[in-house]
């Protein structure tokens, strides 16, 4: 009697810890959803040109033209799917640079090494925004002309894709050495212990960091506006608000598109984590 009693006493407490712990996770959401209301809240009124006087001083918030923004948001947003087609075919470009540059800088032959750390010294020492230039500008004056739009994605592509190669020789090195000794006794080849052996797992390590660079090269594909004929959000953002002088208007209507874009793909790689992880665990 007194071991059952003990064991229901004992079951009682983990119980009232586990209900204690869901209170505390509730309240916490609840303090950071009232948070995010106070300060959506906030900058609603930083934009509502309302008036207050603080100690004899007076002071206006800043105050928006709601008929500039109600004419043009919609021209602006158009450049969305523009800056979501430049990022894709970028970071496609940046994943195969990217693990070409990892398997040069793993590999023992001295010109591959060579070329993979030439190109990630060369690209990672110089500006983004000189690199679009670049590509856009001074190779016309070899005899190479490229649109705006091809431009744009060789050069992200290409910066990408440095930064990116280490992301992808982690995960090439994080695959056990055991598997590969185990694969090459079976009598598999480099390349094919490479391509069903190793790849396979580190792809699924390096997915959630190149999505995280995905992301980021969605806010990047801003500087592609300098070249004049890409028609991307920026672009769009920026002839609207010159064109009508309501630069501040433009700007925001593009920021605004910006983050809830950031927003979405960002839950959306939230989902891709949680799915492999799942997987992962589900393998052990």
């Amino acid at each position: 009697m007194t071991t059952a009693s003990s064991d229901e006493q004992f079951a009682l407490q983990a119980e009232q810890i586990v209900a204690s712990q869901r209170r505390d996770a509730r309240r916490f959401a609840m303090g950071v959803q009232v948070s995010y209301a106070l300060l959506l809240l906030a900058l609603a009124y930083a934009f509502s040109g309302a008036s207050f006087a603080v100690g004899g001083l007076q002071f206006t918030t800043i105050s928006l033209d709601w008929s500039f923004i109600r004419s043009h948001w919609l021209f602006i947003f158009n450049g969305v799917w523009l800056t979501i087609l430049l990022s894709v075919l970028s970071i496609v470009l940046a994943t195969v640079l990217s693990l070409l540059g990892a398997l040069g800088r793993l590999s023992k032959s001295p010109p591959a090494y060579a070329l993979a750390t030439f190109y990630i010294s060369l690209i990672r020492g110089t500006p983004l925004l000189l690199q679009v230039v670049f590509f856009f500008l001074a190779l016309p004056q070899l005899g190479i002309r490229l649109s705006g739009m091809s431009a744009g994605v060789l050069a992200l592509g290409l910066n990408y894709g440095a930064y990116m190669t280490e992301i992808m020789r982690a995960g090439i090195q994080s695959v056990d050495a055991g598997q590969r000794e185990a694969a090459k006794a079976m009598g598999m080849t480099q390349f094919q212990i490479m391509r069903f052996i190793v790849l396979p797992q580190a792809l699924r390590l390096v997915i959630p960091p190149i999505g995280n660079q995905f992301i980021a090269m969605l806010k990047d594909t801003s500087l592609i506006s300098v070249t004049g004929f890409v028609w991307e959000l920026l672009w769009r953002a920026q002839k609207q608000g010159r064109a009508n002088f309501r630069s501040l208007e433009a700007l925001l209507i593009a920021a605004v598109f910006y983050w809830i874009i950031t927003i979405i793909f960002s839950a959306f790689q939230a989902q891709i984590e949680l799915r492999l992880s799942r997987g992962y665990r589900s393998a052990l």
